[in-house]
């Protein structure tokens, strides 16, 4: 069974930091390419920052603020959030991509309320 539980959202102030996480279980997890995505209210959902063996990217709003890292021996990807700002409250979640089989899973999601 493939699982993928993120924890660490909650609400903050502005200029605050957060950091989520998210465990993979039931996958091969250094083959994975890992992203953390978002979805405001009445918004589409949009890639925030993704991580492979290759490296790392990230959307040009979070850019110099967001670090996305991974921990492979603990299938863990995180998404560490600084200088956070009201335009960041989003649900956040967690995807997993296996592109040679074209498998990906996503997480549930978890609230990132950032006050002014």
């Amino acid at each position: 069974q493939v699982q993928l539980v993120e924890s660490g959202g909650g609400l903050v102030q502005s200029g605050g930091s957060l950091r989520l996480s998210c465990a993979a279980s039931g996958i091969n997890f250094s083959i994975y390419v890992m992203g953390w995505y978002h979805q405001a209210p009445g918004k589409q959902r949009e890639l925030v920052a993704a991580i492979s063996s290759g490296g790392s990217r990230y959307s040009d709003s979070v850019k110099g603020r967001f670090t996305i890292s991974r921990d492979n021996a603990k299938k863990t990807v995180y998404l560490q959030m600084n200088s956070l700002k009201p335009e960041d409250t989003a649900v956040y979640y967690c995807k997993a991509s296996n592109i040679w089989s074209s498998n990906e899973y996503w997480g549930q999601g978890t609230q990132v309320t950032v006050s002014s």
